[in-house]
């Protein structure tokens, strides 16, 4: 999670998958037009109904709902999952489509904001590094 705390319950996370990308999205892929596939920062979210349907769901779609039981961001959920980044962003979609995820949109106007940007590299560089020293190298 963006907050360095791990979400509830058991971490669905196993080896990586050896099945090829393609396979897990029947071919497709996300939409490369601009504006079209979800944005990395997009923040997504189970909802009941994916909760509920936990039991029904294969394989990699049981994955992201039960990662999801708080929010967290496509580029998180690629990660965690050690899914390709397409992969997750088609199955999300998905997911939206049967009314198991939620699906927050970033601001555009934020995310183009060059003072949204300076804290994030400041709050990174604020991180400690494994010796407990920020990693402030200006």
């Amino acid at each position: 999670m963006a907050d360095g705390t791990p979400p509830p319950g058991p971490d669905p996370v196993g080896p990586a998958p050896a099945v090829r990308p393609f396979l897990v999205t029947a071919g497709r892929v996300a939409d490369a037009a601009p504006g079209r596939s979800l944005p990395l920062e997009t923040q997504v979210v189970a909802t009941a109904t994916g909760l509920d349907a936990l039991g029904r769901l294969s394989f990699e779609r049981y994955d992201i709902v039960a990662a999801c039981r708080l929010p967290q961001s496509i580029a998180e959920l690629a990660a965690r999952l050690r899914l390709h980044l397409n992969v997750v962003r088609v199955l999300a979609e998905d997911l939206r489509e049967a009314g198991q995820l939620a699906v927050y949109l970033p601001d555009t106007e934020a995310t183009h904001d060059a003072s949204v940007l300076r804290r994030v590299i400041d709050g990174l560089r604020a991180v400690p590094d494994s010796r407990g020293v920020p990693s402030d190298t200006d």
